[in-house]
C-alpha cells in the first residue's frame, strides 16, 4: 500500500486516481498520520434481477394522497 502526505496527494492527484484504477490503495497523511484513503471503487455491471425478492412495492403505491398531506405539499 502507497502512502501520500497532504501536499503530494495534491500535487498528484490525478496519477494517485489512476493508481486507484489499477487496484491500489493509497493512504493520505497529515503529519505522518493516516487520515484519509484513495481506493478503487468496486462499481461494476449489474445484473438484472439482482435485488428480485427484496422488494415489496404496496399495493396502493400510486392511489391519491389524503388530501391534508396533499396540502402539505402543495399538491392540491
Amino acid at each position: 500500500m502507497r502512502t501520500a502526505s497532504i501536499l503530494e496527494a495534491k500535487t498528484h492527484f490525478s496519477t494517485l486516481v489512476r493508481l486507484a484504477e489499477q487496484g491500489e490503495r493509497i493512504t493520505v497523511t497529515r503529519g505522518g498520520k493516516p487520515v484519509a484513503e484513495i481506493v478503487p471503487t468496486s462499481i461494476g455491471k449489474r445484473p438484472f434481477g439482482l435485488d428480485e425478492g427484496k422488494i415489496r412495492m404496496a399495493p396502493d403505491f400510486d392511489a391519491p394522497l389524503p388530501p391534508e398531506i396533499a396540502r402539505a405539499f402543495g399538491a392540491e
